[in-house]
């Protein structure tokens, strides 16, 4: 059994999804229902990817899925800060969070490619 939650790219997209509850409470309830909601929901899904990845040889797809929606968690976090509702600080730390994930699931991106390239069947012997 893959224990994905001791992976640093699991933790560290929880910690981000754990700040999103914990700092989005001064946000007006229309935007908490519907821009906060679906990012909390994106997040969500992200760490399910994540899950998924570490539980399948067949990584690469989840993985570079996981990266496809951070750049919209990454828009939804922009948005609250151009329209005012989080504060230039909370915007920084969310963004420095945003960028932890980013950069480890580059890295496993990165390995899963490598691992794909160097498999025996992909150079078959005349």
């Amino acid at each position: 059994m893959a224990y994905y939650d001791n992976l640093p790219v699991y933790k560290a997209a929880y910690d981000l999804l754990q700040s999103i509850y914990r700092d989005s409470g001064n946000v007006p309830r229309d935007v908490r229902f519907t821009l906060v909601e679906t990012l909390k929901n994106e997040l969500t899904d992200i760490l399910v990817l994540i899950y998924k990845a570490n539980s399948t040889s067949a990584k690469l797809p989840l993985i570079t899925e996981a990266r496809e929606r951070l750049v919209s968690v990454k828009v939804r976090l922009r948005l609250l800060y151009d329209l005012r509702y989080i504060n230039v600080k909370l915007f920084a730390r969310f963004s420095d969070q945003v960028e932890a994930v980013s950069k480890q699931l580059a890295s496993w991106q990165k390995y899963a490619k490598e691992r794909v390239g160097n498999t025996p069947d992909d150079n078959p012997r005349e």
